[in-house]
């Protein structure tokens, strides 16, 4: 009895170091993520301060979200040179770096570029979040630690609107920046203190320029087409054709290269024959799609139908984040116990459940009944994200991970591009049609867009009966 006891003790201090790594992980996430938030509620604001139009501080985003493309296939070879630690580090000291030039901006190009500088540590920060953490669970309540990491997520969309809103209403624009501030610093003195300290000696490898010549301007590339797609109203526009065959030329080009390269391509696309990662991959690419493009119709639907504010807008989406936040711990936990597939299915079927009734919205559907819908749709996504990201892991070896991190990463983002511009298209093009632009007409274009919201979903039922149960 008390040798079973003594090792139970054992077996439990290692899993509390493990969870205390997730909880300095999750801080260091807060930063970007609240920072994403905030920024777009600022919009007006800075139309206003910097005296310039919508269209171009919408760069203000683009810029960012365009280094954050541009350095995610650099994680990998980063982690590996340099180690986990030493690039978690510096990542947060260039995001706080950028953070702080932003405030001091003086002008609307000093801004943009700025905040380039500001997306490549906020692109640098979530793969290598996901590497370290992988490493330091060794693969085991994988669930549990994507539940912990994650919340950042699950918040930013809660509370940073709030916050936006808050800042703008009482303080300057420059608070929108100087915010990061005291989050870095406290996640930077946390990870130097608690995190496991880098192994030495295997830093030997060399960065693969060719494929990062191929890999991130392809990324680039492909995200900066797709966002043209609304402000263009279509694909057949030069501006998002050119960059988008381009970019997917780029593309093949590099899966060609890395498939002839190995293990020392900038990412071994070798790893796309592990089922587990495969499927994962396109369930993420899914995911990215259908959670980013209903995030640009509800707003777009409480705003231009029902007539909100911005900072209304955002707290009337607050249910969808309190509805993941309920499922998050459960999530990970039945994913360590059962595996992700039937917690996938499961949360697939609860996402088109809550999904639906956006398809039937009308111009004046109560806002109690919106907010009960979101709440099951956010349980439904929180019970979809965790277990993927968990199951891209299964049966990886260690020098394995920071490759997987940074194609999960990669797949997120090109699938939220592609959502969001898929869907304006599909919104636009209601607009286009309708004989009437009265708040009726408006919400029957918006559940039209929705339909096709719950198709996307739906597809996501395809490959999560393919995912891999977790050996025990």
């Amino acid at each position: 009895m008390q040798k079973q006891s003594s090792e139970s003790m054992g077996s439990a201090e290692p899993q509390a170091g493990m969870m205390k790594i997730a909880l300095v992980l999750m801080l260091g996430m807060l930063a970007p993520l609240f920072d994403t938030t905030i920024t777009n509620v600022a919009i007006d604001t800075l139309v206003r301060e910097f005296h310039t139009s919508v269209s171009t501080i919408q760069w203000v985003m683009t810029s960012y979200l365009l280094a954050l493309g541009m350095v995610i296939p650099l994680t990998g070879w980063a982690v590996e040179r340099f180690g986990g630690k030493t690039m978690w580090i510096v990542s947060l000291f260039v995001f706080l770096f950028g953070s702080v030039l932003c405030s001091l901006a003086w002008n609307i190009e000093s801004l943009i570029a700025f905040r380039t500088l500001q997306g490549i540590g906020g692109g640098l920060l979530m793969p290598i979040m996901q590497t370290l953490g992988v490493r330091a669970m060794k693969g085991q309540n994988m669930g549990k630690m994507m539940a912990t990491v994650g919340l950042p997520a699950l918040l930013g969309p809660i509370l940073g609107p709030v916050a936006g809103g808050l800042i703008i209403n009482h303080l300057s624009w420059h608070w929108i920046f100087l915010v990061n501030i005291p989050l870095c610093i406290a996640a930077i003195v946390l990870a130097w203190r608690m995190l496991p300290g880098d192994e030495r000696g295997t830093r030997t490898i060399r960065l693969d320029l060719p494929g990062l010549i191929l890999l991130s301007p392809a990324i680039v590339l492909i995200i900066y087409g797709l966002g043209e797609v609304s402000s263009r109203r279509g694909f057949g526009h030069s501006a998002v054709l050119v960059p988008l065959i381009a970019g997917l030329v780029l593309l093949a080009g590099f899966v060609v290269y890395a498939a002839r390269k190995g293990k020392e391509a900038l990412i071994d696309v070798r790893l796309f024959r592990v089922r587990s990662l495969a499927v994962s991959s396109i369930l993420l690419f899914l995911s990215g799609l259908t959670t980013y493009g209903a995030m640009l119709l509800l707003p777009l639907y409480l705003q231009q139908v029902r007539g909100e504010s911005v900072l209304m807008s955002g707290l009337l989406l607050a249910p969808q984040g309190i509805g993941m936040l309920l499922t998050r711990s459960l999530a990970g936990k039945l994913t360590d116990q059962i595996g992700p597939k039937p917690v996938v299915l499961a949360g697939t079927l609860l996402t088109l459940l809550g999904t639906w009734p956006l398809s039937q919205l009308g111009a004046d559907t109560s806002f109690y009944y919106l907010s009960a819908v979101l709440i099951v749709r956010g349980a439904g996504l929180g019970a979809v994200f965790l277990p993927v990201m968990a199951s891209a892991y299964v049966g990886l070896s260690s020098d394995q991970i920071p490759h997987a991190s940074s194609t999960t990463r990669i797949m997120q983002q090109i699938g939220g591009a592609f959502g969001a511009s898929v869907i304006a298209i599909i919104l636009q093009n209601q607009f286009n049609t309708m004989v009437s632009h009265g708040p009726a007409a408006l919400a029957a274009a918006f559940d039209h867009a929705f339909i096709w919201s719950i198709a996307f979903s739906a597809l996501g039922l395809i490959p999560a009966t393919l995912l891999p149960k977790i050996k025990r």
